[in-house]
């Protein structure tokens, strides 16, 4: 019958071993990018939405949103041989980059197209938010695509699976880069625009390398395939779990893993405001925050991915969600009894860079133990739901959406809701309480299956435990909330008298040693009945209403302790008074301890407080004032740099009647000279002819306001003397006598220099801008700094006595020049 048929030699297994440490920089490279992202989205939505709990809200959950949708549909619409998965993974990163830029031109004009939609409040802010949730879901959708794309060229087997673990660690690993690049140098250095460039061309790089690996590489990974051990006693854990059919049912692992995501965001946006109030609420305390969090997560999955090759993958999952309810009562201990209390003081240096190390080690004390437990969740989590042959993309893709559904919960349920209604000290009960759920969820069957009666009774026992914890969880100290990083300093000077903590921000009111009562919001007194910061908060108000010949409406931007709102309750040609306050607890709180002070401004019939961001109340609104007069929080306060802006000077001054008035705060106190003729020389390059207008004790500097007019200014000492002595307004001259000015040379005693004098002073000064708000990260810098009076002393030097701007009789003008010269002698 002829010749034996030659059997045609099987085509070598291709072993892609030596390309997944170069699969893993490109996944490091990814998570970079998509961090440097996450932070220029976070900025941009502050000017979108604001600087609130919502856009916080808004980007975790789009982000993971965007994430859990692109993780189950790629696997679904891709079949798994037709395409290589490297071509379909260059093609999601080149498709990041494109969506990231479009992000970048389209998502400032959400705000120019809804200028002539609803309108402020919270219906308003809720439309911002969902417009600007579907500009970033494109590029999240693709960069939740990236890691079912990449699985797919990977076996699973036990090494496979520690694989795709070591892949989800490295891009972790990135994103601490990206983060820590974002926030301590792009954005510093340079702008918005340049850091979503710099990631969109990292995509870029990614795709084309990706796309180059896989033109010399098959379309599937065939490692390990034939390869299976025959030996039971030389198999692990896992493989013998992969081997044999699946017994139990995967819900609760998916459950599980979605649980640990919805507890880390919880835990994210809990930590990082306990955290923000005890470092200084800083962009570079965000980003420190941040950072750390990645770092635990990015460790702890490593860990997680080498261990679940030689464990019961269900067993470890389950042991590792008891460890983190122990974990998470470690940290809530840690903020509330240890760190509050270390022996630091952060007025000791004024480098940042010495007080950033400090940050980062108490930060690491705190949070570090839980973040590598969520880690080491997500690789033990697919060890524990793969099964052999199983599509890794599928089995990547379904754990990564359950992980980041649950995350999305989390992040909108307590940042939008369980923080203002139950306080961070509930929701850290909360967190060890779904923590423990979760462990049982994956034990108590997997207990019941083995008939593990040891295992049976330490879950039962470790219940108990988690319910002790929940009960002796303790309550972050009063004063922490009021005094922020200078608690301690603070200790035995001051009683609480209220705490609140709100939808955006913490507050809280005390009565410091001397009787004085202070208002505090995140971590720092704003206001207080101390002598110096009555004159500041009533000059503010009254200062404007006099220049304007005749008020008839007024803004105020913040409500503050409402001393200089109620400022405008004593004119009587007043018939409208706006506030804008982002915090709802702030106004019946400071109606209660500053009543007498601010006059009951919040009752007051004309009074209409408007609960938004200002800068959105004032470019939507259509009404024009008067008198815009803006207290805002310090600059170096994450998102307060948008009130600072040449854009939203630009919009105050289109909302200004003819000739009206705006006054704007300036601190000089925590602040350095290049943060100070940043604010300076932005609102002048808007306010051309401004003035500047000081604030001092015992003629030492603290702290300005700057005046600017729709106009010329023109002061006449005389006509100002004739209104506070006419009865009409002999409750503003009361006013300003409470504080010490009894009468107009008084008050304008305080001027301290105009635009055309200090214009070499300000040469090389920075315009805060939208597109860079370069302020932020200036006055983040200068926070330790005591220089006040240093600065004060140079602004004065080119002072001289505004002729061109007050007008008078010669006996008053002289008279203002005498006390204009001995107000500013220290004493």
């Amino acid at each position: 019958m002829g010749k034996a048929i030659k059997k045609e030699a099987a085509p070598k297994a291709f072993d892609a071993s030596p390309y997944l440490p170069l699969l893993m920089i490109l996944f490091a490279a990814s998570g970079c990018a998509a961090l440097v992202y996450e932070i220029v989205w976070y900025q941009m939505l502050q000017l979108v939405i604001g600087s609130t709990a919502i856009s916080l809200g808004v980007l975790l959950a789009t982000f993971m949103g965007g994430l859990c949708l692109g993780s189950l549909t790629l696997p679904r619409y891709f079949k798994r041989r037709q395409h290589h998965p490297l071509r379909v993974y260059a093609a999601i990163e080149v498709g990041i980059g494109i969506c990231a830029i479009l992000v970048r031109i389209f998502m400032p004009l959400v705000d120019w197209i809804y200028v002539s939609a609803v309108g402020h409040g919270m219906p308003a802010i809720l439309l911002r938010a969902i417009m600007c949730a579907i500009i970033l879901l494109p590029p999240t959708f693709l960069m939740g695509a990236s890691l079912p794309a990449v699985a797919r060229w990977i076996q699973t087997t036990p090494r496979g699976v520690s694989w795709l673990g070591l892949l989800y660690g490295a891009n972790t690993a990135g994103a601490v880069f990206g983060c820590l690049l974002a926030g301590f140098y792009l954005l510093r250095v340079f702008d918005m625009a340049s850091a979503t460039y710099f990631a969109a061309g990292l995509n870029a790089l990614i795709g084309f390398i990706s796309y180059s690996v896989a033109k010399v590489t098959p379309d599937q990974s065939t490692e390990e395939t034939s390869a299976a051990p025959t030996d039971p006693a030389k198999q692990s854990s896992l493989e013998i779990d992969l081997a044999r059919p699946v017994a139990t049912s995967n819900w609760n692992i998916y459950l599980t893993i979605a649980l640990s995501g919805a507890s880390a965001l919880g835990a994210e946006v809990v930590w990082t405001r306990l955290l923000g109030l005890m470092l200084g609420a800083t962009v570079y305390t965000f980003s420190i925050i941040l950072a750390i969090f990645l770092v635990g997560l990015g460790i702890g999955s490593t860990i997680g991915s080498i261990v679940s090759r030689s464990v019961r993958a269900r067993a470890a999952l389950g042991y590792s969600q008891l460890l983190l309810a122990a974990a998470i009562a470690w940290t809530a201990f840690t903020l509330a009894r240890s760190l509050p209390y270390w022996p630091i003081n952060p007025l000791l240096s004024h480098d940042p860079w010495f007080t950033f190390q400090i940050d980062i080690v108490r930060v690491i004390w705190a949070i570090f133990p839980a973040t590598l437990l969520w880690g080491a969740s997500f690789p033990l989590a697919l060890a524990a739901a793969a099964t052999k042959d199983d599509d890794p993309g599928r089995l990547v893709g379904g754990i990564y959406a359950a992980n980041t559904a649950g995350a999305i919960i989390g992040a909108l349920a307590f940042s939008v809701i369980l923080i203002p209604h139950i306080g961070t000290q509930n929701c850290e009960r909360a967190l060890i309480t779904i923590a423990a759920v979760s462990a049982f969820v994956v034990l108590g069957p997997f207990v019941w299956q083995h008939r593990q009666k040891f295992g049976a009774a330490l879950l039962i026992a470790s219940m108990f435990g988690a319910g002790y914890l929940v009960a002796y969880t303790p309550q972050v100290p009063p004063g922490l909330i009021a005094y922020g990083r200078r608690f301690l300093i603070n200790l035995d000077t001051t009683k609480i008298l209220y705490v609140g903590e709100g939808l955006n921000s913490s507050i809280a009111i005390s009565r410091y040693s001397d009787g004085a009562i202070q208002f505090h919001v995140s971590g720092k007194v704003e206001a207080s009945t101390e002598t110096y910061d009555m004159r500041l908060q009533r000059a503010l108000g009254h200062l404007a209403g006099l220049v304007h010949p005749d008020p008839k409406s007024v803004l105020i931007v913040g409500f503050g302790a409402g001393v200089t709102a109620g400022s405008f309750v004593t004119y009587p040609s007043i018939q409208k008074i706006v506030i804008c306050e982002m915090e709802p607890l702030v106004p019946p709180a400071a109606t209660k301890y500053f009543g007498p002070q601010n006059y009951h401004v919040a009752l007051d019939s004309r009074t209409t407080i408007v609960y938004d961001d200002a800068r959105h109340y004032v470019l939507t609104t259509k009404n024009k004032f008067d008198i815009i007069t803006s207290d805002p929080i310090h600059p170096w306060v994450k998102g307060s740099a948008t009130l600072y802006s040449k854009e939203y000077f630009q919009m105050v001054k289109d909302h200004l009647n003819p000739g009206g008035v705006v006054t704007q705060w300036v601190p000089l106190y925590e602040s350095d000279e290049a943060t100070v003729k940043s604010e300076i020389a932005t609102f002048f390059d808007v306010f051309p002819g401004g003035t500047v207008w000081a604030n001092s004790i015992d003629g030492a500097g603290y702290d300005l306001f700057l005046l600017g007019q729709n106009g010329p200014t023109k002061i006449d000492v005389n006509q100002l003397q004739t209104r506070l002595d006419s009865p009409e307004y002999s409750r503003v001259a009361q006013s300003l006598r409470d504080v010490g000015f009894n009468s107009a040379v008084d008050l304008l005693s305080i001027y301290t220099g105009q635009d055309s004098e200090l214009r070499p002073w300000l040469a090389d000064a920075t315009i805060n801008t939208d597109s860079n708000l370069r302020l932020q990260y200036m006055a983040g810098m200068a926070l330790n700094n005591s220089r006040e009076d240093a600065i004060y002393r140079a602004i004065l030097d080119y002072r001289r006595f505004p002729s061109n701007i007050i007008t008078g009789s010669p006996e008053r003008i002289d008279l203002l020049a005498r006390e204009m010269q001995a107000s500013t002698a220290p004493r």
